[in-house]
């Protein structure tokens, strides 16, 4: 019975070494050509996604530029809005009015405005 147990080989535990080399050789198992072409479907999907992704991704920053381009042009009107209300409070001014009206040849009133009213005429009373 010792004989027979001399002839079986003792498996011993692998080192580190030999399970990283086990672990690389099960990975490129992985990748061998039946497990790409029986994974295609999977792989189509995934380069579609990411197809989607990018061009989805290109148009959201187009969509940004063109906002961005658009919130200048109204930051620029509105300076030109604010600029011509301030125009336009200034001309309104009496001082300015004064000075306007005086190249046409008018001067301000001296005197007072005042209402003129329309009398009625006496109605003829009934007896």
């Amino acid at each position: 019975m010792i004989k027979e147990a001399k002839n079986i080989p003792v498996q011993e535990a692998p080192t580190p070494a030999q399970r990283v080399r086990s672990d690389w050789k099960a990975l490129l198992e992985k990748f061998s050509y039946t497990a790409i072409v029986s994974n295609v479907p999977y792989l189509a999907f995934v380069a579609l996604l990411c197809v989607l992704y990018i061009s989805s991704n290109k148009r959201a920053v187009e969509t940004q530029r063109a906002l961005n381009k658009l919130n200048d042009t109204l930051k620029e009107l509105r300076w030109e809005y604010m600029d011509a209300k301030s125009q336009m409070m200034r001309a309104q001014m009496e001082t300015e009015v004064i000075k306007n009206s005086d190249k046409l040849g008018l001067k301000p009133m001296l005197m007072p405005a005042f209402n003129i009213e329309k009398q009625q005429p006496a109605q003829p009373q009934a007896n």
